[in-house]
């Protein structure tokens, strides 16, 4: 599951992922689509948050990455999975959230004036 990597002048190009066990593969698919559908993970709002943008197979793919990255990196350490939840990129990033917010009312057609909470 380990993503091509093609380069030229600097820009990354779209190229498609190494061959591997297929028998991993599926399992991990079968994973990621079920991680896909829970509403209430990290693992759900990185699908979702990459469906828009690159399209649902992308996603599949980048979300068995996600899961293969998480069990290495927890047979390496020894930890326990830890969710970061769904709102880990609201909690991060919490201006670019806002902007968005604003922006997606103004497209609306709302004037939009934010006054702090007390």
């Amino acid at each position: 599951m380990c993503p091509g990597h093609h380069e030229s002048a600097g820009r990354t190009k779209n190229t498609h992922t190494r061959p591997g066990n297929p028998y991993l593969k599926a399992v991990l698919g079968t994973a990621a689509m079920n991680a896909a559908r829970n509403k209430d993970s990290y693992l759900g709002a990185r699908y979702r948050r990459l469906a828009a943008r690159r399209g649902k197979s992308k996603a599949i793919v980048a979300t068995q990455h996600s899961i293969l990255v998480a069990i290495w990196s927890m047979a390496q350490t020894g930890a326990l999975y830890d969710d970061l939840g769904t709102d880990y990129y609201t909690r991060i990033q919490p201006l670019r959230t806002k902007r968005r917010a604003l922006r997606e009312l103004q497209q609306m057609g709302y004037i939009v004036t934010l006054q702090p909470a007390s």
